[in-house]
């Protein structure tokens, strides 16, 4: 073997060794940062002009020796500020500039501690995985947990709340939104925020959410009752194929979930067939390129991390199922929306965070 061969392999087992150790270091962090959310530790630290260790021990009930390698972790990762020149005990802790949004503001869009709920969900059922993986098997949202769940409603909240927004500049849409009387389906709700925001939007507005979890559901009626839509919004422990039971509708919507469903085709004809013929379908769904590519996009390699480890074993869990999967193409959902019985899909929003928002026509 050549020097010029050997020095290029040595440069590229180099650089792939430093890969591994960078993604076990941002797995230490991230599952430090779940650590300290649960434990109202960056809760406390907001709360203060700096803490030692004993005092955030003695603020949230917490222990104060794993406090302390807490906060040194998090200062080591620059997560936090670290007094300088004192001692073990004395030495107190801050934020980082920029931490305090992203970790607590739940109405900001930078709100992004919900990953950490949501890998340490999928962490916790690491066994389960393999096991699926090796079967064909699935892991349910119900298995996934309170955390999943929460994270998921938590992380697309600040994105909902700006739904009235986004529809008051698509006119066809907003005019269905805004007929007298106007009720709608929202297919896959959640945690309910999608319906709430709706709801809050467009006074007059009737919402009808669909989801099959049943903590999700008691989760959003509670959420619309301290929100004050209960009177306007309901929540059904239903199947989104069973919406035309429910109908007419003149909108349909599902918010971020359609690539969960094990049956899409079931759904979008469900969907064809509650919504008024004059009536609008709206499909907001991840932001996926068009076709698969290697070295992708961060944007996509985020997706296919949900999904080999909560939307794919989702999806699987019950039988039988489509196997979409998070990164759900446009092509995808175009031959699921014909397939359903309608013509084509067109994108109305080409990207709103992590999503994009489809009419199916």
């Amino acid at each position: 073997m050549s020097t010029t061969i050997t020095e290029t392999n040595a440069a590229a087992t180099a650089a792939f060794e430093d890969r591994i150790m960078n993604a076990a270091l941002g797995w230490f962090d991230l599952t430090a940062v779940h650590l300290g959310s649960q434990l109202g530790w960056y809760a406390a630290l907001a709360q203060s002009d700096g803490l030692t260790a004993e005092e955030l021990a003695a603020r949230t009930g917490t222990h104060a020796r794993y406090a302390q390698e807490w906060l040194e972790q998090q200062a080591a990762s620059g997560f936090l500020r670290a007094e300088e020149g004192r001692t073990y005990a004395e030495r107190r802790f801050t934020l980082a500039p920029g931490a305090e949004e992203v970790l607590l503001d739940r109405g900001s869009r930078s709100y992004l501690e919900p990953l950490a709920r949501m890998a340490a969900a999928a962490s916790g059922q690491l066994e389960a995985l393999l096991q699926a993986y090796r079967t064909g098997g699935g892991v349910s949202w119900e298995q996934l947990g309170r955390h999943a769940r929460e994270a998921q409603a938590d992380m697309n909240r600040p994105w909902f709340e700006q739904l009235g927004p986004v529809f008051a500049g698509i006119e066809h849409i907003d005019a269905a939104l805004r007929r007298p009387d106007a009720r709608i389906a929202d297919l896959g709700s959640g945690g309910g925020w999608s319906s709430i925001s709706l709801a809050q939007a467009y006074p007059q507005l009737r919402v009808v959410g669909f989801d099959i979890d049943e903590a999700s559901v008691e989760l959003a009626r509670r959420n619309a009752a301290e929100a004050g839509v209960a009177d306007r919004v309901e929540f059904l422990l239903a199947d989104a194929a069973l919406a035309a039971e429910h109908g007419p509708f003149d909108a349909v919507f599902a918010f971020e979930c359609l690539h969960d469903m094990p049956h899409p085709v079931e759904v979008l004809a469900a969907a064809r067939a509650a919504v008024r013929e004059d009536g609008v379908v709206v499909i907001m769904d991840e932001a996926t390129e068009e076709r698969f590519a290697a070295d992708a996009s961060e944007l996509e390699r985020l997706l296919y991390g949900f999904s080999i480890f909560v939307c794919l074993p989702d999806g699987l869990s019950h039988r039988p199922s489509a196997g979409t999967g998070t990164v759900m193409r446009p092509d995808t959902l175009r031959r699921y929306a014909r397939n359903a019985g309608w013509s084509d899909i067109r994108v109305l929003v080409p990207e709103f965070g992590l999503w994009r928002f489809y009419e199916i026509v």
